[in-house]
C-alpha cells in the first residue's frame, strides 16, 4: 500500500499552458500545494487558469517573449515567492540552462538534475553513454560527423539506407533518409542548415536506418534516494512527419512476450541509473521486425502520452514527479508493486487538416462530448476558444481503456464519434479512419503506417451539423431532467 504523508505546502508555478498546465495544476492542488498559472497577452482566457489558485501575467505575445524567456520566467518566480517550477512538456522542459537558472535562484526545477538533462539532451553524448553501459544502440556514429565525405565513409561501412540525424533534434525535425551516396551529398548540408535553424546546432549523426521499425518507449520514474522504477512500455508507431498521433499501452507488437517486455524495461532502468536520473522520463527505442531493439533517445520530461501509462498502472505520474522533485517519498516499495491491467489508447486531437495533416488555426464555435465509460479527455477546449498559430496545434488528448485491446479500440471509436468540435478543422476524421482500418485493428503497423496505408485518402471531411445539434439538444435535455 502507498504510504500517505503530510507534506509541507509549496508554491508551484506552472511554466506552460494548455491541457498539460491544467493537468499539473490539478496534481498540485491534490498534494496541497498552491498552483500558480501564467497567462500571456495572446491568451488572456487560458483554460488552465480555472484550475490554478493564483494567476500571474507573463507579459509578451510570442513564445520567445514568454514561455521560452528564461530570465523573465525566473524573475516572475522570484517576484511571487515561488518554491518550485513545473515546466510541463515542450518549451523549456528539457532546457538545462533554465533548470540551472532556477537552481541559482533557490527555486526547485520539477524535473531531473541538470547533469542528466545535459547528457541525455545531446543525442551523441547519450548514445555514447548507452554504448558504455551496454545498452544496444543503432549502428552508426556516437559523435558528430563534420563533413559529407565522413558521412559517406560511415554509410559505406554500415550499409544503406542510412539516416542523417541532428545531434540536438526532436519532433521529427533534422532527419533525412538517404538510400545512396548521391542522396547523402544532396542532403547533408540541407539537414545541417535545418538543424541549425531549429536547434541552434547543425551537428549531425549518421545511423543505420532500421527498416519497418516500431517506436517503443518505456516510462521510468526515479526519486532523490536512488530508486528507479519502470511503468512498462508504450507503442507510438502511428506518426506523421515523425510526430505521434496515436499511442497505446502495452505494445501490441510485444504482445504476450513477457521476456522481451522485461528486457526492454530493465534496459531503460539501467540507462536511467547510469545517468543518476531522478524524475519522470521516457527512454525511447526503435524495434526491428525481429524484435531486436535499439536506444534512440531519452526525453527528460513528462511525455504527452503519459495518460495511457497512468490508465494501465493506476499511478499518477505528475504527482510522483512533483514528490520526487521536492524530495518526498514516492511510497513505492519495489518494482513488483507496480502492476499493469488492461489496455489504453490515446488519440491526439489536433487543429489540423485531416488530409494534409498541416495546422489549421480557427475558432471553436461549438463543443460537446458524449463519451462511453472508460474515457478520459485531457483538453483545453471551450466554445469561443481561438486556436492560433502561436502554439502547438494539439488541443486535447482522448484516452480510452479496455480490459483488452479490442475493447479499448471499440471504446475509442465510440469516443471519437461522441466528440463534437464545431468551427475548428481537426484530425478527427483521420483518426476515425485509422481506428477502423484493418492493419491498425490487428496491431500490425510500423512507423511507416501513414505513408504505406495512406488512411488520409479515405477521409470524409463533411461535418454533420444536424448530428451535432441533435447531440447538443440531448445533453441539454438531460441537464433539465427531461
Amino acid at each position: 500500500m502507498i504510504r500517505q504523508q503530510k507534506n509541507e505546502s509549496r508554491r508551484i508555478m506552472i511554466a506552460n499552458r494548455g491541457e498539460i498546465a491544467s493537468r499539473v495544476a490539478k496534481a498540485c492542488r491534490e498534494l496541497g500545494h498552491t498552483a500558480i498559472g501564467l497567462w500571456t497577452d495572446n491568451e488572456r482566457n487560458a483554460t488552465h487558469l480555472q484550475f490554478c489558485d493564483e494567476w500571474v501575467h507573463l507579459e509578451g505575445s510570442s513564445n520567445a517573449e514568454t514561455y521560452l524567456n528564461v530570465d523573465k520566467l525566473v524573475e516572475v518566480a522570484k517576484k511571487y515567492n515561488v518554491d518550485a517550477v513545473h515546466p510541463g512538456y515542450g518549451f523549456l522542459s528539457e532546457n538545462a540552462g533554465f533548470a540551472r537558472a532556477l537552481q541559482a535562484a533557490g527555486i526547485t526545477f520539477i524535473g531531473p538534475n541538470v547533469d542528466a538533462i545535459q547528457v541525455m539532451g545531446d543525442k551523441a553524448t547519450s548514445k555514447k553513454l548507452a554504448n558504455e553501459v551496454g545498452v544496444p544502440t543503432v549502428p552508426g556514429t556516437d559523435e558528430a560527423v563534420p563533413t559529407v565525405e565522413g558521412a559517406i565513409k560511415i554509410a559505406a561501412q554500415i550499409g544503406y539506407p542510412i539516416l542523417l540525424k541532428a545531434v540536438a533534434g526532436g519532433g521529427g525535425r533534422g532527419m533525412r533518409v538517404c538510400n545512396n551516396e548521391e542522396e547523402v551529398r544532396a542532403n547533408f548540408d540541407a539537414v545541417g542548415r535545418e538543424s541549425k535553424a531549429a536547434f541552434n546546432n547543425g551537428d549531425l549523426l549518421v545511423e543505420k536506418l532500421i527498416v519497418n521499425p516500431r517506436h517503443i518507449e518505456v516510462q521510468i520514474l526515479a526519486d532523490k534516494q536512488g530508486n528507479v522504477f519502470h511503468f512498462f512500455e508504450r507503442e507510438c508507431s502511428v506518426q506523421r512527419r515523425h510526430q505521434k498521433i496515436i499511442e497505446e499501452a502495452p505494445s501490441p507488437f510485444i504482445g504476450e512476450d513477457e521476456e522481451l517486455r522485461q528486457n526492454i524495461c530493465n534496459t531503460a532502468v539501467k540507462l536511467a541509473k547510469a545517468v543518476n536520473y531522478d524524475s519522470a522520463g521516457t527512454v525511447e527505442f526503435i524495434m526491428g521486425e525481429d524484435k531486436s531493439f535499439y536506444f534512440l533517445e531519452m526525453n527528460t520530461r513528462i511525455q504527452v502520452e503519459h495518460p495511457i501509462t497512468e490508465e494501465i498502472t493506476g499511478m499518477d505520474l505528475i504527482v510522483c514527479m512533483i514528490q520526487s522533485a521536492l524530495g518526498d517519498s514516492l511510497g513505492i516499495p519495489s518494482q513488483e508493486f507496480i502492476k499493469r491491467t488492461g489496455h489504453a489508447i490515446e488519440c491526439r486531437i489536433c487543429a489540423e487538416d485531416p488530409i494534409t495533416m498541416l495546422p489549421a488555426p480557427g475558432l471553436v464555435t461549438g463543443f460537446e462530448t458524449n463519451f462511453p465509460q472508460g474515457t478520459r479527455f485531457d483538453h483545453c477546449l471551450f466554445k469561443g476558444l481561438e486556436v492560433t498559430p502561436d502554439f502547438d496545434p494539439m488541443v486535447g488528448k482522448l484516452v480510452c481503456k479496455g480490459i483488452i485491446r479490442d475493447v479499448a479500440v471499440r471504446k475509442m471509436r465510440a469516443a471519437l464519434d461522441g466528440l463534437f468540435i464545431e468551427g475548428l478543422k481537426t484530425n478527427m476524421p483521420l483518426l476515425k479512419v485509422i481506428l477502423r482500418e484493418q492493419k491498425f485493428c490487428e496491431g500490425i503497423y510500423t512507423t511507416n503506417y501513414i505513408k504505406e496505408i495512406a488512411p488520409q485518402e479515405c477521409v470524409k471531411t463533411d461535418f454533420n451539423h444536424l448530428r451535432f445539434y441533435e447531440v447538443l439538444a440531448g445533453v441539454e435535455a438531460r441537464r433539465m431532467g427531461i
